[in-house]
């Protein structure tokens, strides 16, 4: 499991709280917390960068720089950065995200609610047509080139809570308005003359007067 940690475990950068004007930028890695900030003056100087970099042993035991981390990124940041030092990771959010899916295929409708209340990336990846999808043709042996065609049309999780009657009646009208369409274009597409077809046109017809 080791192997899906990156070497940044989580970063973050952003402006201070009013009246601030500062910009701050952290990274935890799988060794080290760095933390660097940007003096902003109205006044011309130049001036550089800070850094501090320390170990997670020592910034779990810094409550300075943890008071920082809190005014400037917010209490929650603080505590998922304190988590990660002391080794707490989350794993399931790191899976490749072809496995992530597939694996959600096989829970109930409820626990895919409950997953999708964890946190913002499981929402989104929860609620994409990406995931619904899958999941749809988890449930068909083989899923209908009209009934894919209704999906990418209306969406992959609008199908899947969509009865067969319903689908049924929402193919056929829009096989017909296909069919009305392509009927259409045939009344409309010009017919051509005749006035003027020569012997290279159609064998050995000559001009028709």
């Amino acid at each position: 499991m080791a192997s899906l940690l990156g070497k940044t475990l989580f970063e973050i950068s952003g402006q201070g709280p009013a009246p601030m004007k500062d910009y701050f930028y952290l990274q935890i890695t799988k060794t080290d917390v760095i933390w660097r900030w940007w003096k902003i003056s109205l006044r011309s100087e130049c001036t550089k960068p800070g850094e501090l970099m320390e170990s997670h042993t020592d910034y779990l035991e810094d409550s300075l720089l943890q008071s920082q981390v809190r005014v400037v990124f917010g209490p929650r940041i603080l505590q998922h950065t304190l988590g990660l030092c002391e080794g707490h990771f989350d794993y399931l959010e790191r899976l490749p995200r072809r496995l992530l899916l597939r694996i959600m295929t096989y829970l109930d409708l409820e626990d895919i609610t409950r997953l999708g209340q964890t946190c913002r990336s499981f929402r989104k990846l929860c609620d994409s047509d990406e995931f619904w999808e899958h999941a749809l043709r988890a449930h068909y042996n083989a899923v209908p080139d009209e009934m894919e065609a209704l999906a990418n049309e209306l969406g992959w999780k609008t199908i899947f809570f969509t009865s067969k009657l319903q689908l049924q009646k929402q193919i056929s009208r829009r096989r017909q308005r296909s069919e009305e369409q392509h009927c259409q274009e045939i009344n409309d597409s010009p017919i051509p003359s005749l006035s003027y077809v020569t012997e290279n046109d159609r064998g050995d017809w000559t001009v028709l007067e």
